[in-house]
């Protein structure tokens, strides 16, 4: 009998098949808040775990979701030029107000509200990624086309 995922995972794994994908969410016995721990839950490179990333738009207040690898740091200047505005790194009322999931589990689909999302292009150089959904320690498998596909993310470089 499989054991049911919490409500959070729940709702990621709802927003998967709802975008067509047929990904499984695994919630584990080990931590994934951070991309070196996901990596080594899963047993993959650093690169591979996709870090889904809030900032704030400093002059309107939006959100903006940039999934990174877990092998980069975001650069907030190109941010920036991209979204033309400032932006910062909002607190982690910001983050689940406009996420509906808190830091360190925040996934790449089923948001409370629909966010403009930037994808990392060094996850083309991979087959597999894993991303967050929706817990510190649950995670699921896809491919990088899948993941632009099912955030309507634009892909930029984000170092």
């Amino acid at each position: 009998m499989e054991r049911s995922l919490s409500p959070n995972a729940q709702r990621v794994q709802e927003a998967l098949r709802v975008g067509g994908l047929t990904c499984r969410v695994q919630e584990l016995p080990a931590s994934t808040r951070t991309a070196q721990e996901a990596a080594q839950a899963v047993g993959c490179r650093v690169g591979q775990i996709a870090k889904s990333l809030i900032f704030r738009g400093k002059d309107s207040g939006r959100p903006y979701l940039v999934i990174t690898s877990g092998a980069n740091r975001v650069n907030e200047t190109r941010l920036a030029t991209l979204v033309s505005e400032p932006v910062e790194k909002p607190d982690a009322a910001f983050v689940r107000q406009a996420t509906g999931f808190p830091i360190g589990g925040v996934p790449p689909v089923g948001h409370a509200h629909p966010i403009e999302t930037f994808v990392d292009e060094d996850f083309l150089g991979y087959d597999q990624i894993w991303a967050a959904a929706g817990t510190p320690n649950s995670v699921f498998e896809l491919t990088p086309e899948d993941l632009i596909r099912v955030t309507a993310g634009t892909v930029v470089s984000v170092v």
